[in-house]
């Protein structure tokens, strides 16, 4: 299977693997699904991206696509049913379209980078011992961009407006984990805007369809097609 179509390397609970599985099934391009485990990663996937990070996509032609914004992209350039690239190309003006392009990727950008960055001191506070990390103070550092998108949340359903785009699709699986990390702590903050917005995401059709489970994959075993 996986000589004819695209082959992706994916961890089933990575935030950044979610979120180019999501927009992969969204756009309904099949790939050969290969799920990885971490602590044991399989050589072909090292071979097509020395990195070792998921997610990793390696087209029919040899192209290996192995960041997440890379794959969400090729996916949604092939086929966006949906319209998640809508605020990348405005049509009222360029000028519009490149300010809607700049608040997207500006999103995404604080999201990967600075919230990121606590969000890791937060939940693996322990791998950052020689740095000092405070995980409550770098909880607090996350909890600044989780109320920036609060307030934008505020004004409509989605992070741009009335509608769910790419710009949700990016951030949301990395909410979720700050979330997770302690449930009862995130239901007990003032965030009704982003509780709303994250539980609508996590309990749609589309969310649980792409956190099915697979079993590991290995060389020999047929892997099965997603989405």
């Amino acid at each position: 299977m996986g000589d004819q179509i695209p082959i992706l390397y994916s961890f089933r609970r990575c935030p950044y693997a979610m979120r180019a599985r999501m927009a992969i099934a969204v756009s309904e391009q099949s790939c050969a699904l290969r799920e990885v485990v971490l602590r044991d990663k399989p050589p072909e996937m090292l071979e097509a991206s020395p990195k070792g990070k998921v997610p990793v996509l390696v087209l029919p032609d040899g192209q290996v696509l192995d960041e997440s914004y890379d794959i969400m992209r090729w996916a949604l350039g092939l086929h966006d049913p949906d319209g998640w690239l809508a605020p990348m190309a405005s049509v009222a003006s360029a000028a519009s379209a490149a300010s809607d392009a700049d608040e997207v990727l500006g999103l995404i950008a604080e999201n990967d980078g600075p919230f990121k960055e606590h969000l890791d001191r937060y939940k693996y506070a322990n791998r950052y011992e020689e740095e000092g990390a405070d995980p409550i103070d770098h909880r607090t550092h996350g909890l600044k961009f989780i109320e920036k998108l609060d307030a934008r949340l505020a004004e409509g359903a989605y992070l741009c407006g009335g509608r769910f785009t790419l710009a949700d699709a990016a951030v949301a699986p990395f909410i979720r984990q700050l979330a997770n990390t302690d449930r009862d702590w995130f239901d007990a903050q003032n965030l009704p805007g982003v509780q709303r917005w994250l539980d609508g995401i996590l309990e749609s059709d589309l969310f649980l369809h792409i956190m099915q489970k697979y079993p590991a994959w290995a060389p020999g075993v047929d892997e099965p097609a997603f989405p």
